[in-house]
């Protein structure tokens, strides 16, 4: 059960040193401390609201930051402890010129909640956000209480030709022609308004190219995609489009035995910005159902 109980002290892992850089201040959230971890030597930001072994962490997408879960963290922080990840290269975290693997952003997750001194939480991944917190499962079992998939994969996008054809364009001068057109496609849906558009599209394009193109090849390797279960409880809600498989839901259970499927019509892939009131009902009954939140 997710609660507010104190921990006393910070857990440090083996090969990691951690720092941390606490700024609080208040929101209409409530207290927000605004926080550094350390990784590899790198600052990985993130925002902590609330005390206690176990929270409500959100990761972000591809290009993304922790500001894209401004409209879910008040409806959860008198409830539970929440933290929002800003993943390495995006946000406020550092930005060297390394390689953006899943693993390293599972990793990241993983410095936060040592840093914050969480024992084990319910993780929320919004499309990129998914293969790295299937990854942090995958390295983190026991830390794991339960995973929600929000618009996000499961399963390879293609093969290697085709993804190739698809980073293509990525590459080189033309990035931020091809960036702003890629985003625009994920922008198609009829409670995205004009300041939405501008609000999401400006972020993602702040995010530097280095960064966006080794994170969407970190993608492509095909370790991340293997076929083992996901044993926790899971919550996939997903957006329908024309892109969606007809037979995703039985993909996904394949995976997934305990999982809470859910489309969505009239939304497009940031569905938890479009509709947040429906998305924090949703998130809140699948925490209850399962004995994550205090009744």
């Amino acid at each position: 059960m997710i609660h507010k109980s104190r921990i006393a002290t910070v857990l440090l892992a083996a090969g990691f040193y951690f720092l941390s850089s606490t700024h609080t201040f208040s929101t209409a959230a409530g207290p927000i401390e605004s926080r550094d971890a350390k990784l590899d030597g790198q600052t990985i930001h993130y925002e902590n609201y609330g005390k206690g072994p176990e929270a409500l962490v959100f990761v972000h997408g591809w290009t993304c930051n922790s500001n894209f879960w401004s409209r879910q963290i008040p409806a959860f922080t008198a409830r539970t402890r929440v933290i929002a990840v800003d993943l390495p290269g995006h946000g406020k975290s550092d930005k060297p010129k390394i390689d953006y693997t899943m693993d390293l952003f599972a990793r990241a997750v993983d410095a936060v909640l040592r840093d914050a001194g969480v024992e084990r939480a319910v993780l929320v991944g919004h499309s990129m956000g998914t293969p790295v917190i299937r990854e942090f499962y995958r390295k983190y079992p026991k830390k794991t209480l339960a995973l929600v998939i929000v618009d996000g994969p499961l399963v390879p996008f293609g093969d290697k030709k085709m993804m190739e054809q698809f980073l293509a364009p990525l590459r080189g001068s033309g990035y931020p022609e091809a960036a702003s057109k890629l985003i625009d496609n994920m922008l198609f849906g009829q409670n995205t308004t004009p300041e939405l558009r501008n609000e999401i599209k400006t972020a993602m394009l702040a995010t530097p190219q280095f960064v966006a193109l080794s994170a969407m090849e970190g993608m492509t390797d095909e370790t991340i995609w293997k076929q083992d279960k996901i044993a926790v409880p899971a919550l996939a809600i997903m957006a329908k489009t024309p892109f969606l498989p007809a037979n995703n839901e039985q993909i996904y259970r394949g995976i997934a035995p305990n999982l809470d499927y859910r489309v969505w019509d009239g939304v497009a892939h940031f569905l938890m910005m479009e509709k947040p009131k429906e998305f924090n009902d949703t998130l809140t009954g699948f925490l209850t159902k399962n004995g994550l939140f205090k009744k």
